[in-house]
Protein backbone atom coordinates (compact mmCIF):
# COMPACT_ATOMS: atom_id res chain seq x y z
CA UNK A 1 0.00 0.00 0.00
CA UNK A 2 0.79 3.60 -0.75
CA UNK A 3 2.71 5.50 1.92
CA UNK A 4 1.23 8.91 0.78
CA UNK A 5 -0.06 11.27 3.77
CA UNK A 6 -2.45 13.12 1.16
CA UNK A 7 -4.09 9.99 -0.40
CA UNK A 8 -8.22 11.06 -0.42
CA UNK A 9 -10.18 9.45 2.08
CA UNK A 10 -12.04 7.29 -0.40
CA UNK A 11 -8.75 5.77 -2.11
CA UNK A 12 -7.20 5.16 1.89
CA UNK A 13 -10.95 3.37 2.76
CA UNK A 14 -10.43 1.24 -0.63
CA UNK A 15 -7.09 0.93 0.04
CA UNK A 16 -8.04 -0.10 3.66
CA UNK A 17 -10.47 -2.55 2.91
CA UNK A 18 -8.83 -4.54 0.53
CA UNK A 19 -6.43 -5.42 2.96
CA UNK A 20 -8.92 -6.27 4.99
CA UNK A 21 -10.17 -8.86 2.48
CA UNK A 22 -7.09 -9.68 1.30
CA UNK A 23 -5.30 -10.76 5.09
CA UNK A 24 -8.51 -11.50 6.88
CA UNK A 25 -8.22 -9.00 9.55
CA UNK A 26 -5.75 -5.90 10.36
CA UNK A 27 -4.74 -3.72 13.05
CA UNK A 28 -4.89 0.08 13.33
CA UNK A 29 -0.75 0.21 13.75
CA UNK A 30 -0.22 -1.74 10.52
CA UNK A 31 -2.42 0.80 8.82
CA UNK A 32 -1.00 3.45 10.03
CA UNK A 33 2.50 2.71 9.23
CA UNK A 34 1.48 1.40 5.45
CA UNK A 35 -0.73 4.78 5.20
CA UNK A 36 1.61 7.15 6.69
CA UNK A 37 -1.31 9.11 8.89
CA UNK A 38 -2.31 8.95 12.46
CA UNK A 39 -4.10 6.22 14.51
CA UNK A 40 -6.92 9.09 14.39
CA UNK A 41 -7.44 8.88 10.76
CA UNK A 42 -7.63 4.94 10.75
CA UNK A 43 -9.91 5.01 13.25
CA UNK A 44 -12.25 7.40 11.44
CA UNK A 45 -11.31 5.29 8.09
CA UNK A 46 -12.74 2.06 9.89
CA UNK A 47 -15.81 3.39 11.56
CA UNK A 48 -16.95 5.01 8.20
CA UNK A 49 -16.24 1.40 6.21
CA UNK A 50 -17.93 -0.42 9.36
CA UNK A 51 -21.47 2.31 8.79
CA UNK A 52 -21.33 1.08 5.14
CA UNK A 53 -21.41 -2.53 6.60
CA UNK A 54 -18.37 -4.26 4.54
CA UNK A 55 -16.19 -4.55 7.90
CA UNK A 56 -16.16 -5.32 11.41
CA UNK A 57 -14.02 -3.62 13.72
CA UNK A 58 -12.59 -5.50 16.82
CA UNK A 59 -10.32 -4.54 19.50
CA UNK A 60 -7.37 -2.94 17.85
CA UNK A 61 -8.24 -3.19 14.17
CA UNK A 62 -10.85 -4.51 11.70
CA UNK A 63 -11.89 -7.87 10.28
CA UNK A 64 -13.85 -8.42 6.87
CA UNK A 65 -18.04 -8.93 7.22
CA UNK A 66 -18.80 -12.31 6.52
CA UNK A 67 -22.27 -12.01 4.35
CA UNK A 68 -24.96 -14.59 3.73
CA UNK A 69 -25.36 -15.45 0.04
CA UNK A 70 -29.07 -13.77 0.31
CA UNK A 71 -27.87 -10.38 1.99
CA UNK A 72 -28.02 -7.61 -0.75
CA UNK A 73 -27.21 -3.97 0.10
CA UNK A 74 -28.93 -1.11 -0.90
CA UNK A 75 -27.97 0.90 -3.71
CA UNK A 76 -26.28 4.00 -1.27
CA UNK A 77 -24.45 1.76 0.55
CA UNK A 78 -22.91 -0.09 -2.17
CA UNK A 79 -22.62 3.67 -4.00
CA UNK A 80 -19.86 4.56 -1.67
CA UNK A 81 -17.28 1.41 -2.18
CA UNK A 82 -14.36 1.53 -4.98
CA UNK A 83 -15.93 4.51 -6.35
CA UNK A 84 -12.39 5.64 -8.22
CA UNK A 85 -12.79 1.51 -9.43
CA UNK A 86 -16.75 2.55 -10.86
CA UNK A 87 -15.25 5.16 -12.41
CA UNK A 88 -12.30 3.87 -14.18
CA UNK A 89 -14.71 1.04 -15.52
CA UNK A 90 -17.37 3.46 -16.58
CA UNK A 91 -14.95 5.19 -18.84
CA UNK A 92 -13.61 1.75 -20.20
CA UNK A 93 -16.96 0.46 -21.11
CA UNK A 94 -18.21 3.86 -22.54
CA UNK A 95 -15.47 3.19 -25.61
CA UNK A 96 -17.22 -0.40 -26.27
CA UNK A 97 -20.85 1.81 -27.12
CA UNK A 98 -21.10 3.05 -30.78
CA UNK A 99 -23.54 5.97 -31.65
CA UNK A 100 -26.98 4.59 -32.84
CA UNK A 101 -26.43 1.48 -31.04
CA UNK A 102 -29.44 -0.36 -28.99
CA UNK A 103 -28.00 -1.51 -25.26
CA UNK A 104 -29.24 -2.39 -22.47
CA UNK A 105 -28.13 -1.48 -18.81
CA UNK A 106 -28.89 -3.71 -15.55
CA UNK A 107 -29.28 -2.52 -11.79
CA UNK A 108 -26.23 -1.64 -10.03
CA UNK A 109 -23.57 0.99 -8.88
CA UNK A 110 -21.66 0.57 -11.84
CA UNK A 111 -24.05 0.91 -14.61
CA UNK A 112 -25.37 4.10 -13.06
CA UNK A 113 -21.80 5.40 -13.35
CA UNK A 114 -21.26 4.38 -16.87
CA UNK A 115 -24.96 5.98 -17.65
CA UNK A 116 -23.24 9.11 -17.04
CA UNK A 117 -20.25 8.53 -19.21
CA UNK A 118 -22.79 7.55 -22.20
CA UNK A 119 -24.69 11.04 -22.18
CA UNK A 120 -23.04 12.24 -25.10
CA UNK A 121 -23.03 9.52 -26.89
CA UNK A 122 -25.64 10.05 -29.79
CA UNK A 123 -29.04 8.32 -30.89
CA UNK A 124 -28.59 5.39 -28.49
CA UNK A 125 -31.82 3.46 -27.56
CA UNK A 126 -31.39 2.61 -23.87
CA UNK A 127 -33.79 -0.20 -21.91
CA UNK A 128 -33.19 -0.53 -18.19
CA UNK A 129 -34.77 -1.75 -15.33
CA UNK A 130 -32.77 0.67 -12.96
CA UNK A 131 -34.54 3.49 -11.81
CA UNK A 132 -31.51 5.18 -11.49
CA UNK A 133 -29.96 4.56 -14.86
CA UNK A 134 -33.17 6.09 -16.26
CA UNK A 135 -32.70 9.24 -13.71
CA UNK A 136 -29.47 9.93 -15.05
CA UNK A 137 -30.60 10.07 -19.02
CA UNK A 138 -34.01 11.75 -17.52
CA UNK A 139 -32.47 14.33 -15.35
CA UNK A 140 -29.94 15.16 -18.46
CA UNK A 141 -33.16 16.04 -20.33
CA UNK A 142 -34.25 18.05 -17.91
CA UNK A 143 -31.44 20.12 -17.15
CA UNK A 144 -30.01 21.03 -20.87
CA UNK A 145 -34.03 20.56 -22.44
CA UNK A 146 -34.73 18.55 -25.80
CA UNK A 147 -31.57 18.14 -28.09
CA UNK A 148 -30.77 16.02 -31.36
CA UNK A 149 -29.92 12.62 -30.69
CA UNK A 150 -30.79 12.60 -27.40
CA UNK A 151 -31.07 8.79 -26.16
CA UNK A 152 -34.79 7.04 -26.32
CA UNK A 153 -34.91 5.55 -22.42
CA UNK A 154 -37.16 2.22 -22.15
CA UNK A 155 -37.56 1.77 -18.11
CA UNK A 156 -39.18 -1.53 -17.59
CA UNK A 157 -41.57 -1.56 -14.70
CA UNK A 158 -41.40 -4.14 -12.09
CA UNK A 159 -40.80 -4.82 -8.46
CA UNK A 160 -37.96 -2.19 -6.73
CA UNK A 161 -35.24 -3.86 -4.99
CA UNK A 162 -33.27 -2.83 -2.15
CA UNK A 163 -30.73 -1.74 -5.28
CA UNK A 164 -33.48 0.27 -7.02
CA UNK A 165 -33.59 -2.08 -9.83
CA UNK A 166 -37.10 -3.69 -11.15
CA UNK A 167 -38.14 -6.92 -11.01
CA UNK A 168 -40.26 -9.91 -11.55
CA UNK A 169 -43.45 -10.70 -14.23
CA UNK A 170 -43.51 -7.20 -15.24
CA UNK A 171 -39.90 -6.98 -15.87
CA UNK A 172 -39.44 -10.49 -17.43
CA UNK A 173 -42.22 -10.02 -19.66
CA UNK A 174 -41.20 -6.53 -21.12
CA UNK A 175 -37.39 -7.63 -21.79
CA UNK A 176 -38.46 -10.64 -23.35
CA UNK A 177 -39.78 -8.74 -26.35
CA UNK A 178 -36.93 -6.38 -26.71
CA UNK A 179 -33.77 -7.22 -28.45
CA UNK A 180 -30.16 -5.27 -28.14
CA UNK A 181 -26.62 -4.89 -29.85
CA UNK A 182 -25.01 -4.78 -26.04
CA UNK A 183 -26.46 -5.73 -22.42
CA UNK A 184 -24.06 -3.87 -19.62
CA UNK A 185 -24.87 -6.10 -16.43
CA UNK A 186 -23.61 -5.10 -13.08
CA UNK A 187 -23.06 -7.64 -10.95
CA UNK A 188 -23.30 -8.88 -7.17
CA UNK A 189 -20.55 -11.70 -7.51
CA UNK A 190 -18.66 -13.49 -10.71
CA UNK A 191 -16.60 -16.63 -9.88
CA UNK A 192 -16.19 -19.81 -12.14
CA UNK A 193 -18.00 -22.40 -10.15
CA UNK A 194 -20.79 -20.07 -9.53
CA UNK A 195 -20.72 -17.54 -12.62
CA UNK A 196 -22.44 -14.89 -12.64
CA UNK A 197 -24.91 -14.29 -9.21
CA UNK A 198 -27.25 -12.03 -7.11
CA UNK A 199 -28.49 -12.73 -3.46
CA UNK A 200 -32.01 -11.60 -5.53
CA UNK A 201 -34.15 -14.58 -6.78
CA UNK A 202 -36.59 -12.59 -8.87
CA UNK A 203 -33.38 -10.43 -10.01
CA UNK A 204 -31.65 -13.17 -11.14
CA UNK A 205 -35.08 -14.33 -13.50
CA UNK A 206 -34.93 -10.45 -14.61
CA UNK A 207 -31.33 -10.66 -15.57
CA UNK A 208 -31.74 -14.02 -17.02
CA UNK A 209 -33.94 -12.12 -19.42
CA UNK A 210 -31.58 -9.45 -20.67
CA UNK A 211 -28.77 -12.05 -20.85
CA UNK A 212 -31.16 -14.17 -23.39
CA UNK A 213 -32.26 -10.78 -25.64
CA UNK A 214 -28.81 -9.37 -25.52
CA UNK A 215 -26.39 -9.82 -28.97
CA UNK A 216 -23.28 -9.28 -26.57
CA UNK A 217 -22.98 -8.87 -22.79
CA UNK A 218 -20.70 -7.41 -20.97
CA UNK A 219 -20.04 -7.50 -17.35
CA UNK A 220 -19.37 -4.44 -15.79
CA UNK A 221 -17.76 -5.15 -12.04
CA UNK A 222 -14.91 -4.26 -9.92
CA UNK A 223 -12.40 -7.05 -8.42
CA UNK A 224 -13.98 -6.96 -5.34
CA UNK A 225 -16.24 -8.96 -6.78
CA UNK A 226 -14.57 -11.63 -8.30
CA UNK A 227 -15.06 -15.00 -6.14
CA UNK A 228 -17.89 -13.31 -4.23
CA UNK A 229 -21.20 -15.73 -4.86
CA UNK A 230 -24.72 -15.04 -4.09
CA UNK A 231 -28.09 -17.16 -3.98
CA UNK A 232 -28.67 -17.50 -7.13
CA UNK A 233 -26.89 -17.77 -10.38
CA UNK A 234 -28.18 -16.79 -13.59
CA UNK A 235 -25.47 -16.82 -16.38
CA UNK A 236 -22.28 -19.03 -16.63
CA UNK A 237 -19.21 -17.13 -17.58
CA UNK A 238 -19.12 -18.47 -21.08
CA UNK A 239 -22.08 -16.73 -21.76
CA UNK A 240 -20.27 -13.46 -21.58
CA UNK A 241 -18.30 -11.79 -23.92
CA UNK A 242 -16.60 -8.79 -22.03
CA UNK A 243 -15.48 -8.14 -18.63
CA UNK A 244 -14.41 -4.76 -18.04
CA UNK A 245 -12.89 -4.45 -14.67
CA UNK A 246 -9.97 -2.58 -12.75
CA UNK A 247 -6.41 -2.69 -12.36
CA UNK A 248 -6.98 -4.70 -8.67
CA UNK A 249 -7.80 -7.74 -10.48
CA UNK A 250 -5.29 -10.35 -9.43
CA UNK A 251 -3.33 -11.93 -12.07
CA UNK A 252 -4.31 -15.62 -11.19
CA UNK A 253 -8.09 -14.38 -11.25
CA UNK A 254 -6.78 -12.39 -15.10
CA UNK A 255 -5.99 -15.86 -16.36
CA UNK A 256 -9.10 -17.63 -15.22
CA UNK A 257 -11.08 -14.90 -16.80
CA UNK A 258 -9.27 -14.86 -20.15
CA UNK A 259 -10.12 -18.64 -19.91
CA UNK A 260 -13.59 -18.52 -20.39
CA UNK A 261 -14.57 -15.15 -21.93
CA UNK A 262 -13.54 -13.73 -25.39
CA UNK A 263 -12.24 -10.36 -24.05
CA UNK A 264 -10.95 -9.11 -20.45
CA UNK A 265 -10.83 -5.11 -20.36
CA UNK A 266 -8.67 -3.46 -17.86
CA UNK A 267 -9.27 -0.20 -16.76
CA UNK A 268 -6.39 2.34 -17.52
CA UNK A 269 -4.15 -0.97 -18.92
CA UNK A 270 -3.45 -1.40 -22.75
CA UNK A 271 -5.67 -3.96 -23.95
CA UNK A 272 -4.36 -7.11 -26.46
CA UNK A 273 -6.88 -8.72 -29.03
CA UNK A 274 -9.73 -7.26 -31.28
CA UNK A 275 -12.67 -4.96 -30.62
CA UNK A 276 -16.02 -6.16 -29.21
Amino acid sequence: MSENQNLLAEQRRSLILDEVRRRGGVRVNELTRKLGVSDMTVRRDLDALARQGVLEKVHGGAVPVVEASTHEPGFEAKSGLELTAKEDIARAAAKLVAPGAAIALSGGTTTFALAHQLLDVPDLTVVTNSVRVADVFHAAQRTSGPRQGAATVVLTGGVRTPSDSLVGPVADQAIAALHFDLLFLGVHGISVEAGLSTPNLAEAETNRRLVHSARRVVVVADHTKWGKVGLSSFAALERIDTLVTDAGLPDEARGVVTEHLRRLVVAGEPEEGADI
